[in-house]
């Protein structure tokens, strides 16, 4: 997924009370450089990176929430941020979901609205769901098993419902038979016949091939119910019907959005949701000095979109306020990507010649540096998904003399490319991210040294999908580099590369196979995958694809990425998780009043 979209799970049925017990054991100051008196409630930096802060189980007060840019979609069905995902399990439930612990604990699969994690059957093909007793919508009716499967179905309508993410359309329905409720002929708009519902708290799956990380997407929130007679259709975002322990009280697009208690929630069918607020708000600002300026104030607790502070208010804030910052890793990977369609980039060794000429000290500074840009990227496994070897696997000595560019190499391979004097080409970056263009520009450096000269070209941000995204396009406006950067949809290397390196995933818009890999092996590798139920053969095979795109050389990886984040001295139960790359685990804040 592009900038702001990422989340994640991993198979693993954990107790509730497990838990509970991870929360309230872990120290509240947990370690790291404590730059402020844990009274204060800012336990120090790094205190909250991939452990709870503040351990608090108090009930009470009003979590308030800034951003610099509001969701795609506050529809579960829609939405693709991964801020929104993390957001919206206040409102809406799921029948399995990421486990509520820091860390890799998070990307445990643990029951929600199911008693259990899924009884598999018909080798891997079969999936059966018992809702629990006592889950209910906002208004007290219960939530059923066809509410879920209608919820499901809504990613069938795409020409209604566009934006989000279609995993399941794509395994439960591959020859797209389905219409989608909105043109389901049946009288309770529930006709696809690969979800059945024997029964109220029944749900099962029939899967017409295995996919071992079925029950990860069904953590997904886009796998939220949804009530058929309150679906809204498009206008459902502005105003979603609540699962959840809170619900919408009032939303104003690009404004500010405010939810409340959901008195019909009950906490003992609810085993993640500790709903310790009384209120939760939002506030959007269209500069992001500004929210950073507020945060630093006190006015708000932290910040929706969890992308990091911005330059000015990170320094301001690592000089003043240090304690109340984390570091953690993102889960994204940062890098330059080289279409084959664009010649002399169908040419593995021009494509290597760029990968050996690049400065990659001078990429990460460019990225913000070791702290806030992240460690220098070797390969293209962001950390989060299994198979990963991090810097170990680094084939080109992309770290080697603290990064510098390799000429010599980079020489050798204009060589054996036919092109010794070096060629002309053009790198597409996104004009609304200076971080980006600053990479650009880095690059473009670099490159001259070895005889490649680069125009940079600032393309429209807003319209990714139609410009970089379109192969046709990418090949009339000779787009040879392409800067771009992607994180996990949830952490295997399906929900991470399959949009990324399989050839099936190539679209004539929203195109997000930028290299047009068409690679066999590579192709028959995720066919593999999906099939495999055992985790550590999936390991082995997901770190044979890296390896096969890695040696490609498709792709120069800048940084594997690291931010700055801040959290407020009021807030407890604070921690990063995996199963958000890194943003804190919304759901189970609570504040000091």
């Amino acid at each position: 997924m592009t900038t702001q979209r990422t989340t994640g799970r991993r198979k693993q049925a954990v107790a509730a009370a497990a838990v509970v017990a991870a929360l309230l054991s872990t120290a509240a100051c947990g370690g790291g450089d404590s730059d402020k008196d844990s009274k204060s409630g800012a336990a120090g930096f790094n205190a909250a990176n991939n452990k709870v802060a503040n351990a608090s189980t108090a009930k009470g007060g009003t979590l308030k929430f800034a951003g610099a840019q509001d969701a795609d979609s506050w529809d579960t069905t829609r939405g693709y941020y991964g801020f929104a995902w993390n957001f919206m399990r206040y409102y809406s439930r799921q029948l399995v979901t990421g486990a509520t612990a820091p860390g890799s604990g998070g990307t445990k699969i643990t029951p929600d609205l199911a008693t259990s994690a899924a009884k598999i059957s018909d080798d891997g093909k079969t999936y059966t769901y018992t809702l629990r007793d006592g889950v209910t919508w906002e208004d007290g009716k219960p939530i059923t098993s066809k509410d879920v499967k209608y919820g499901i179905e809504r990613q069938w309508a795409q020409d209604v419902l566009s934006g989000g993410p279609v995993y399941l359309k794509d395994i439960l329905d591959p020859k797209g038979e389905y219409k989608g409720p909105y043109k389901d002929k049946s009288a309770d708009h529930l006709g696809l016949k690969a979800i059945s519902t024997p029964d109220d708290k029944t749900i099962v799956f029939h899967l017409p091939a295995a996919n071992s990380d079925f029950e990860e997407i069904l953590a997904m929130t886009s796998s939220s119910p949804v009530r058929a007679d309150k679906d809204t259709k498009s206008k459902y975002g502005l105003h979603p019907f609540s699962s959840g322990p809170y619900k919408f009280e009032s939303y104003t697009p690009n404004k500010s959005m405010v939810l409340v208690r959901n008195t019909s929630w009950k906490a003992s069918s609810d085993p993640v949701r500790k709903a310790l607020p009384d209120k939760i708000t939002v506030n959007f600002f269209t500069n992001a000095n500004d929210l950073d300026a507020r945060l630093l104030k006190g006015d708000y607790d932290l910040d929706i979109n969890q992308t990091g502070m911005s330059p000015q208010g990170r320094t301001t804030a690592l000089k003043q306020d240090k304690g109340n910052l984390d570091n953690p890793v993102s889960g994204y990977v940062r890098y330059a990507v080289f279409p084959q369609t664009v010649k002399p980039f169908d040419n593995e060794h021009c494509r290597k010649a760029v990968i050996y000429g690049a400065d990659h000290k001078s990429l990460q500074t460019a990225r913000g540096g070791p702290v806030a840009g992240g460690d220098i990227g070797t390969n293209m496994l962001p950390p989060s998904v299994p198979g990963a070897e991090g810097q170990k696997y680094d084939p080109y000595g992309t770290t080697a003399n603290d990064g510098a560019a390799n000429i010599a190499k980079a020489k050798e391979e204009l060589k054996a490319c036919g092109k010794p004097s070096g060629f002309k080409t053009t790198i597409a970056v996104r004009n609304n991210k200076p971080v980006e263009v600053a990479t650009a520009e880095s690059l473009q450096a670099s490159l001259k040294k070895v005889g490649i000269t680069v125009d940079i070209d600032q393309y429209d941000g807003s319209q990714t999908a139609g410009i970089i995204g379109s192969p046709s396009n990418v090949k009339k406006k000779n787009y040879g580099i392409i800067i771009m950067g992607w994180g996990p949809d949830f952490p295997t290397i399906q929900g991470f590369g399959l949009p990324l390196w399989d050839s099936k995933y190539i679209l004539d818009s929203g195109n997000n196979n930028f290299a047009m890999i068409k690679d066999k092996t590579i192709d028959g590798l995720f066919d593999s995958y999906v099939k495999e139920l055992d985790d550590a053969k999936k390991t082995q095979i997901s770190t044979e694809i890296n390896h096969k795109v890695m040696e490609g050389g498709y792709y120069l990886p800048f940084v594997f990425e690291k931010f700055i984040n801040w959290r407020s001295s009021r807030l407890t139960n604070v921690y990063t998780t995996d199963n958000y790359s890194g943003m804190y685990d919304f759901i189970s804040l609570g504040v000091n009043k």
